[in-house]
C-alpha cells in the first residue's frame, strides 16, 4: 500500500467542466492498494490518518487532527503495479 496525504484549504473533482465535488479544510488522499493488503491494513491506516496532528491550533502550533477541525477527506485510488 502507498499513500500520499496533502492537507488543502479547499479541493474539487471537476469532471467536463462541472464540480462534482468539493471540500473545504481536509485531506486529499491517493491510495494506491496492492493485491497483498488487507481489510486490517486499510483499517489501521484509517486511524492513522484520522489521528494526524497536521492541523494547526488556536497558536499556531500543528496540533489538531481533521477530526478535531471537522475537515473532509477526498481519497482517490490509484490502481498500480509497485513492482515495476
Amino acid at each position: 500500500m502507498k499513500i500520499v496525504i496533502q492537507r488543502v484549504s479547499q479541493a474539487s473533482v471537476e469532471i467536463n467542466q462541472q464540480i462534482k465535488s468539493k471540500i473545504d479544510n481536509g485531506l486529499l488522499i491517493l491510495l494506491g492498494i496492492e493485491n497483498d493488503d488487507t481489510f486490517e491494513d486499510v483499517e489501521w491506516l484509517c486511524e492513522k490518518i484520522a489521528s494526524l496532528r497536521i492541523f494547526g491550533d488556536e497558536n499556531g502550533a500543528m496540533n489538531l487532527s481533521v477530526l478535531e477541525v471537522k475537515g473532509l477527506g477526498f481519497i482517490f485510488n490509484l490502481s498500480v503495479n509497485f513492482s515495476i
